[in-house]
């Protein structure tokens, strides 16, 4: 099969015109770099156990200072000022050992990550112990329980929402989400 740019060629097509259609596929693709990324997983190994978490990364594409609060992109959700604390379906958690997630025991299992974004400058993590819905669905009387995250700022923009799980010594760990000029974190013990 011939390139597109040799079949515009030879029906006679004058090099302005096959240069536009270029420039234009050359603008799609860098649009569609800049979707949301789904399946992706951030795991870690701490205290010999694996923690992992799998989830969609939804893109700010230029709606910076528009993400967040009421009348943000995310306000529109109806299960706002909760968030899926992410995209699509919803943000998964697997743990092999039980934790102490920031004060909140969670055995050992499979959860779903929500965020209560009600308070701007402290986050509420929420581990949900329904599992498998879509993102939109949020029952909070399937809720494990809720921990303060500790709010801070990237060093520069995130563009693509991405979770970070690293040691920080012995047992100890950190999960983290970092998404447009907002980052949010909490420890973690592995008992």
């Amino acid at each position: 099969m011939r390139p597109w740019y040799v079949i515009l060629l030879k029906r006679g097509t004058n090099m302005k015109s096959t240069l536009t259609v270029a420039g234009v596929l050359v603008a799609l693709a860098s649009l569609a770099c800049a979707e949301t990324k789904s399946g992706l997983t951030e795991s870690a190994a701490i205290g010999g156990k694996t923690i992992s978490i799998k989830y969609s990364a939804p893109a700010v594409n230029r709606r910076v200072g528009k993400l967040y609060g009421k009348d943000g992109t995310i306000g529109s959700d109806a299960t706002y000022p909760v968030w899926r604390a992410g995209a699509n379906a919803a943000t998964a958690l697997h743990t092999d050992a039980d934790l102490d997630l920031g004060g909140l025991t969670v055995p050992k299992g499979d959860y779903t990550l929500y965020v209560n974004l009600a308070n701007s400058a402290a986050w509420e993590l929420i581990v949900n112990k329904q599992t498998g819905q879509s993102g939109m669905t949020y029952d909070a009387k399937q809720d494990l329980g809720r921990v303060k995250m500790t709010m801070g700022k990237p060093p520069a923009l995130v563009e693509q929402l991405k979770y970070t799980l690293s040691g920080t010594g012995g047992n100890k760990g950190k999960l983290q989400l970092a998404w447009e000029n907002v980052e949010a974190s909490v420890s973690f013990t592995v008992k």
